[in-house]
């Protein structure tokens, strides 16, 4: 571990960009391998000792003059995709973590040229280029969320590699900092000191790479029936020169296993998709530019012909190139896998993958890409894995498959892709025998100690004799790995209190980083224990026993803005915020874990009123103009409902839902003051029973009514009537026969129809945010769009990332745990806005409107959000109030409540009520509290001292008696805290007691280590 004078220097330097905690030192120590249970144990404790975040060269520079004054390791780590183990600290250390260090910093179109940090993600890289009509020569399979430096510091190919070959070639320059503090820019053969190097010669701050104009490709797809066949074709290819930009192939066993993937889920629902499959053969996707075609198209047709190949038709081919980046999809049926990654000369590979067929029983699915250098003949790179169970021991034996497989690479003149921490015994048939001297040269002159990623590349660590060893044991063991095989199972018995699901999705889960940086925890946050990845690996932990659950844990499986973007992102389709979703509910429903204590309120809150917002019931249709108030129907087969915000904060939606709907003809009946909550906050919080009974209630008030038809302004709202109030019913078999339409389905129809038409232009330029909630959750896209285009005067503009790949505005639970990472994720969104050039953003979600009011509001933007029916009316005519300033006063409310309930602002709380608490304490405590004060001096300082361990036992079993004598007083230092309106201040005496004896029992142990010093102080001198 570091010491402590270490430990302060890298606060000082990096502040909240560095962490010593425990979890996030186990989630930053693995890369995407599952390591076999007896290489772990000979590795042994493998955490970091901590990780820092530099965001330029000058903190790289800090860093490494901090390593050599304190003799740290230092780790480097991109996004740790690759699985060779070149991103664990096998000798702990300091991981120095690239994320932030994601800058373009220049884009030389002339040139066709790249600068970057090497933190770019290369699907973000690939966009950015695609602004100046240029493109990647080449990127890896992983290339949405890979890094540039990390590629090039793990060496490799990819597509594009049989136009440009391997990455290192396409390298202009690389600028890196030394162990000395120095700077040296690498060019030419000098690249060859840092590429493949994994860091061990210093660390990258930025390089410079060739990019290509960006052209339309051609992708043909074409499969083969037997080895001999794809052999033959590929090596014609080769002969012939043809100018192909990418040639990718999978042998039939991934064809196969990839038909074989179960349905998406959809919130637990099955989607069968119509998904084209080619038949299971050896199928080769082939990449060209189109202003290629006439030089290509009938020589490799002619080629295809002679080696009897059968074109694929396109949609088939266009999904299997769709799906490039999705090689471990498979691992959803695993749930793990052995990598077997090797280069061989193309002219070898039938014979390699035939010997592999007699060799090795196990299935071997793999990917395969060409890579061609200059005029010499292709090699392949072979992307295989073995399916097999971690959690099995026969996973040990298993694992020597790998080294089968690189054994008969070797065979045909082959190697194995990369070393990382298991391979340097194979150094020089990657490097070749005087890159490696110079290799070795450069690194005992500038790393004498071997602090740069120790045990990695070409020096030996704990593992070398073991794979040494491993190596003569393979034949003999040979059969029995083959023998040893583990059955995949869709389903997993609950493990520790996990459901069988989430420990199943918990394995599953590739380790791929793709949910990562789109996660807006991660980027609000910024670490690992953050992001869907990191969560699972967690999960892994303590279905283990290395880990147990702690509230801390719980709070970030909780601070989630339910936008579904890991499920989007997700390459295997993990139902990744379901699982957080009925995680949540195990953890606070059943295990009783704190939910984030705002919570507790809306609860007490939504069970006395109705409502979340602490209003009266009573004032719920209070809003409702009276010339639509008369209008709404007794009963009826459609039912609005309008939902919490709509009502008492933003009533200017539901008032614009109402006229919308009046004016095209449909006529309504509302739940009125009956109307609760739709209950999405508790269900999210974890709050079940909370969310089954009022569930219950809005169910059985729409019968009443007769309703058989729903429609909702708030896409929470939609999101409960459409999909969790039918799955919920039918898990407590109520009836359930209710349709559900977001408003602007309806009134997108009615305009086309032309029953709606329009009297007022409105001249501005304006975008529209999907809301998550029928965005990626429902799929509602396009009716708020043809809705906008059809208002004369607007000019419509897209931001960036829209539709499936919106961002979201960061509400939901990050608002409510965090409020300031929640309007940093809102300021992002309306960034985007203003690059788009839009005057204001329009939104049908009262929850995404406060959020970005509030955002705006937070960050200084300029910048007008409008809700869409508030919008649209105001184009028929019709004016309404603006609801921004009634929003930011009730924000500033609610603000100043999540602060005073965190564990924080309750000691603070309770220090002022110490008087009063003390005075509500039993009598006999009173005395013996008294009686300590009076003793001598030293005496008595042992007694207080005593009582620090005994207080947090205590004082959860004193708290509930005294809290009614301190509740009065707690009412009026609260309300002296948190400026309430009228109708909230009047509730909080039936709501506070209730919010605090559900609360504190958990809290306590949070608070009493805050105050323990104070009330002892107080005791001492005051009381």
């Amino acid at each position: 571990m570091l010491k402590e004078e270490t430990r302060r220097e890298l606060e000082y330097y990096f502040k909240e960009r560095v962490s010593f905690d425990k979890i996030e030192r186990i989630l930053y120590s693995h890369d995407v391998g599952s390591i076999p249970s007896l290489v772990q144990n000979i590795l042994g404790n493998t955490e970091c000792s901590a990780i820092v975040q530099p965001r330029n060269e000058n903190d790289l520079i800090n860093i490494l003059k901090l390593a050599t004054k304190y003799k740290i390791n230092l780790i480097p780590r991109g996004k740790g995709t690759s699985g060779y183990g070149g991103v664990i600290p096998i000798k702990n250390g300091l991981v120095i973590d690239f994320t932030w260090m994601n800058k373009i910093l220049e884009i030389n179109e002339k040139e066709k040229t790249v600068t970057v940090q090497p933190g770019v993600i290369w699907q973000e890289l690939e966009r950015e280029l695609k602004r100046y009509n240029l493109a990647l020569r080449l990127y890896p399979t992983s290339a949405p969320s890979s890094t540039v430096g990390g590629w090039l510091a793990q060496g490799g190919g990819g597509i594009g590699s049989y136009e440009y070959g391997w990455f290192r070639e396409n390298v202009i320059s690389a600028r890196v900092v030394l162990l000395n503090g120095k700077t040296k820019e690498f060019k030419g053969e000098d690249l060859d000191l840092i590429s493949e190097a994994e860091g061990t010669t210093g660390l990258i701050s930025s390089l410079t790479l060739r990019v290509k104009p960006l052209e339309s490709e051609e992708v043909i797809g074409v499969s083969f029936k037997n080895l001999d066949e794809l052999s033959n074709f590929l090596n014609s290819i080769d002969k012939e020169k043809l100018p192909l930009w990418s040639i990718s192939f999978s042998n039939p066993e991934m064809v196969d296993l990839r038909k074989k993937m179960p349905p998406k889920l959809e919130h637990g629902i099955p989607i069968h998709e119509n998904i084209p499959h080619p038949p299971a053969e050896y199928f080769v996707t082939l990449v060209y530019p189109k202003s290629r075609s006439e030089e290509i198209s009938s020589k490799l047709n002619l080629i295809i012909k002679n080696n009897n190949g059968n074109i694929i038709d396109k949609k088939t081919t266009e999904h299997e190139w769709s799906e490039r980046f999705k090689i471990m999809k498979i691992k959803r049926l695993a749930p793990s896998l052995i990598p077997a990654e090797v280069v061989i000369p193309l002219k070898s590979l039938g014979k390699f993958l035939n010997d592999i067929k007699l060799k090795v029983s196990l299935p071997f699915y793999l990917e395969g890409m060409l890579v061609k250098t200059n005029n010499e003949p292709a090699e392949c790179i072979i992307l295989g894995f073995f399916i097999h169970d971690e959690r099995k021991f026969s996973f040990n034996l298993a694992y020597l498959l790998t080294l089968r497989i690189k054994k008969l690479a070797q065979k045909y003149g082959g190697r194995i892709y990369s070393t990382g921490a298991y391979f340097q015994k194979d150094a020089k048939r990657i490097f070749g025998s005087k890159r490696l001297l110079k290799l070795k040269s450069f690194k005992r002159e500038i790393d004498p100690l071997n602090l740069l990623n120790p045990g990695k590349v070409i020096q030996k660590n704990s593992l070398t004799p073991l794979i040494s060893l491993a190596e003569k044991l393979e034949s003999p063991f040979r059969p029995l790995s083959s023998i040893l095989k583990a059955k995949p199972r869709e389903k997993f018995e609950s493990r520790r209190g996990i459901p069988g699901d989430i420990v199943w999705y918990a394995y599953a889960c590739a380790q791929c980083g793709y949910c990562v940086h789109t996660c807006d925890e991660y980027y609000g946050h910024k670490w690992e224990s953050h992001s869907p990845r990191g969560k699972w690996y967690y999960l892994r932990k303590v279905i283990e026993g290395k880990l147990k659950l702690s509230q801390e844990m719980v709070d970030k499986f909780l601070i989630c803005t339910t936008c579904e973007m890991c499920n989007v992102r997700c390459p295997l389709e993990l139902p990744i915020e379901t699982s957080w979703a009925m995680l949540r509910g195990e953890l606070i429903n059943k295990r009783k874990f704190m939910t984030f204590p705002p919570f507790e309120i809306m609860s007490a809150s939504l069970k006395k009123e109705g409502n979340i917002w602490a209003s009266y019931r009573k004032d719920r249709t209070a809003w409702i103009p009276k010339d639509l108030k008369s209008k709404i129907l007794e009963r009826g087969e459609w039912g609005y409902f309008a939902g919490c915000t709509a009502s008492y904060v933003e009533q200017d939606i539901g008032e614009g839902t109402l006229r919308l709907l009046d004016k095209a003809g449909i006529d309504v009946t509302m739940l009125g003051n009956e109307e609760n909550c739709c209950g999405l906050p508790m269900l999210v919080a974890g709050l079940w029973d909370v969310w089954i009974e009022n569930m219950k209630k809005n169910i059985d008030s729409a019968k009443r009514k007769g309703i058989k038809k729903i429609i909702t302004s708030c896409p929470a709202c939609w999101l409960s009537w459409h999909t969790y109030y039918p799955q919920w019913a039918e898990k407590l078999e109520i009836d359930y026969d209710i349709e559900t339409y977001h408003y602007s389905q309806i009134i997108a129809e009615k305009i086309k129809e032309g029953k709606i038409k329009f009297s007022k232009k409105i001249p501005i330029k304006i975008t529209w945010h999907d809301s998550c909630h029928i965005g990626r959750a429902g799929g509602i896209y396009d009716p708020p769009r043809e809705i906008i285009k059809a208002i004369p005067g607007v000019e419509f503009v897209e931001m960036e990332h829209n539709r499936e790949e919106a961002l979201c505005c960061g509400s939901v639970l990050t608002l409510i745990g965090n409020p300031p990472v929640a309007h940093e994720i809102g300021d992002i969104r309306i960034e985007e806005a203003y690059k788009a050039g839009a005057e204001a953003i329009l939104a049908a979600c009262p929850c995404c409107e406060f959020q970005l009011r509030v955002s705006a509001d937070k960050m200084k933007r300029d910048i007008k959000i409008y809700d869409l029916g508030h919008f649209v009316a105001k184009s028929l005519g019709i004016n309404m109030k603006d609801p921004t300033p009634y929003a930011l006063s009730m924000w500033a409310v609610f603000e100043k409540m999540v602060f005073l309930m965190k564990p924080e602002g309750m000691a603070d709380l309770m220090i002022e009520l110490f008087p009063q608490l003390m005075d509500a304490m039993p009598g006999i405590m009173k005395s013996m509290m008294k009686f300590m004060k009076r003793l001598p001096s030293p005496i008595r300082n042992v007694m207080f001292s005593m009582m620090k361990p005994v207080m947090p036992k205590m004082f959860p079993v004193l708290l509930p008696k005294m809290m009614p004598k301190v509740m009065p007083h707690m009412l009026k230092a609260v309300e002296k805290r948190v400026p309430m309106p009228q109708h909230m201040k009047e509730q909080m005496p039936d709501l506070m007691p209730k919010v605090m004896d559900n609360l504190m029992p958990k809290m306590l142990p949070s608070v009493i280590p805050l105050i323990i010093n104070p009330l002892i102080e107080f005791i001492k001198y005051k009381w």
